[in-house]
């Protein structure tokens, strides 16, 4: 959803924008390094990497930042082996999980379409 709101490209770009401007969001300490996996690396974008970096840590500060332990990551295990998940989907649905909040993903293959996530038109919608 991070990446969506900084895609022009992503057809869910306005949603997941708007979504990050609504207030109360939280993330997994696991996206600092996922937005550099593809801002920086994929994208070859550093100034999107640094700006996407400080939303992470502008939602650390001023929402929350899920840490990831020894029990999210048994969670995390669990729901990759029922989903077949990649172990970073899974730590986002754990992390949901664990603060009892709706996970947004814009990923409607792995998320969204399990029913695991919604689609950040959906949670605007819904607020």
């Amino acid at each position: 959803m991070l990446l969506a709101a900084e895609d022009s490209d992503d057809p869910h770009q306005p949603a997941a924008a708007a979504l990050l401007r609504t207030g109360t969001l939280a993330t997994l300490e696991l996206a600092a390094y996922e937005v550099t996996n593809v801002a920086d690396v994929r994208w070859r974008d550093a100034p999107a990497g640094h700006r996407l970096r400080a939303r992470v840590w502008a939602i650390a500060e001023f929402g929350a930042l899920v840490r990831v332990d020894r029990a999210l990551a048994e969670r995390a295990a669990e729901l990759a082996r029922a989903h077949s998940l990649s172990g970073y989907d899974a730590a986002y649905v754990a992390g949901a999980e664990r603060i009892g909040a709706p996970l947004a993903s814009c990923d409607e293959r792995d998320l969204v379409s399990r029913g695991l996530a919604q689609l950040p038109h959906e949670l605007i919608s819904s607020t």
